[in-house]
């Protein structure tokens, strides 16, 4: 039965070349649009939290400011500096935040290696940044709770780093000079692709313990416990709750006071003599909200390319019902012949719906490799940051086919029935 309902698709598709070809590239395409819009949506998605990851996604980068509220008998616009009394404040008081990390950072130290020198960025960081900030290391070793406990001079330095101080020579083992102060070079980052920072590329820095920056490089506009920066990663709970958030101030978030905000600046109120409702008094960038907001906006736009892809999908669908109809106009004839000699209303709808099934599915079959075909072309360009290609994925496939599925039996369905539905004696007299 298969082979005899693909011959006749075959001989209908021959008897009118330019029809059916129309209509099997009406099918095509849309399966065509359908995998691969579907395939960049994913692309722009896994591109976006690569591009988040490399910042170091979900933190919140909290920096002091400068009051605009009176409080405590303290004056408007007074400077508020961070310490590292107030992260480990942070880190003990606060529900909501899971890892906080301190930093210090100089700007524009000298860095001497035996081979070459440059004028750099050295940050000061605690073990636990370097998973909320990425620090992966490709080369040696990150640092562990022994070097900053006991301030070791040792470093981690970023890619172009170690290609500026050392061009293609092994950098993990040699001694650099940071200022004056020798240190060893215990690991080298991965190169990251970072299009966003706050204080300057990863690449391009200097990591060592914060103890040890404290010692050799502290803050000179206060006291020595002052730092840069606090880093701070909200628990899982607090992300879950933000679209809630969001969603009842109807997508505006430069007026929300958001949680773990609101719980950072409640606890560093207490400690400088600030209003809690002062959100001058300290900044707070979270990374979240930029997540999320971008989540949203791929998402948006990963609909209505579904949609279109769709709506193409659909239109090839009404093509095929077009060529279907034509056919049980053509052979009529046939039909009531194949009636008066005994066939079922059941076996004549069956034959033409597997004849419309095929047509549909032989089309849809062509345009999934078709579109395969394509992404893997495409994916040949080197990309930017934020899109990683067209990202073929198994819900992809299956909505392709799930879809053409669909497609196929709304559009054979009608068609099989007018067939079906045909009186014996008035086909008869239908002329050829």
């Amino acid at each position: 039965m298969t082979l005899e309902v693909l011959a006749q698709v075959v001989g209908n598709l021959k008897a009118n070349t330019l029809r059916s070809v129309l209509t099997m590239f009406g099918i095509v395409w849309g399966v065509v649009s359908v995998v691969v819009l579907s395939a960049m949506g994913e692309g722009f998605r896994r591109g976006n939290e690569t591009v988040l990851r490399e910042l170091g996604r979900n933190i919140v980068i909290v920096r002091g400011g400068r009051t605009s509220m009176q409080a405590g008998g303290e004056r408007a616009g007074r400077r508020i500096f961070l310490t590292v009394d107030d992260a480990r404040a942070i880190a003990a008081e606060s529900r909501l935040a899971a890892v906080v990390s301190p930093e210090i950072e100089r700007g524009g130290v000298t860095v001497k290696s035996l081979y070459n020198n440059a004028s750099l960025d050295v940050t000061g960081v605690e073990p636990q940044y370097q998973a909320i900030r990425t620090l992966d290391v490709a080369e040696g070793r990150g640092f562990i709770d022994a070097d900053n406990d006991g301030a070791r001079s040792v470093a981690v330095i970023g890619a172009d780093v170690a290609t500026q101080l050392f061009a293609e020579r092994a950098a993990v083992g040699q001694t650099i000079h940071l200022g004056g102060h020798p240190y060893t070079v215990i690991g080298r980052l991965r190169r990251k692709e970072q299009d966003s920072n706050y204080s300057g590329p990863d690449n391009d820095k200097v990591f060592i313990p914060f103890e040890a920056a404290r010692r050799d490089f502290p803050r000179t506009d206060a006291d020595p416990g002052v730092v840069s920066d606090v880093i701070v990663t909200p628990r899982p709970e607090v992300l879950a709750g933000m679209p809630a958030i969001l969603a009842a101030r109807s997508g505006r978030i430069d007026d929300i006071d958001w949680p773990i905000e609101r719980d950072i600046r409640r606890i560093l109120a207490r400690r400088h003599r600030f209003d809690p409702d002062d959100r001058d008094a300290i900044s707070a960038w979270d990374t979240s909200l930029e997540s999320m907001m971008m989540d949203s906006m791929i998402g948006a736009m990963t609909t209505f390319f579904l949609v279109v892809g769709l709506v193409t999908l659909g239109l090839g669908g009404l093509g095929v019902m077009n060529i279907m109809l034509v056919a049980v106009r053509e052979r009529t004839r046939e039909i009531g012949l194949r009636k008066a000699l005994g066939a079922t209303n059941a076996e004549v709808q069956h034959q033409f719906f597997l004849e419309g099934f095929a047509l549909t599915f032989v089309s849809g079959l062509m345009g999934f490799l078709l579109a395969v075909g394509l992404c893997a072309l495409v994916n040949l360009i080197p990309m930017p940051a934020r899109f990683q290609g067209l990202v073929l994925t198994w819900p992809t496939g299956l909505l392709a086919i799930g879809v053409l599925v669909l497609v196929g039996v709304v559009t054979s369905t009608y068609p099989a029935r007018r067939a079906a539905a045909l009186p014996p004696v008035e086909a008869l007299r239908a002329e050829a």
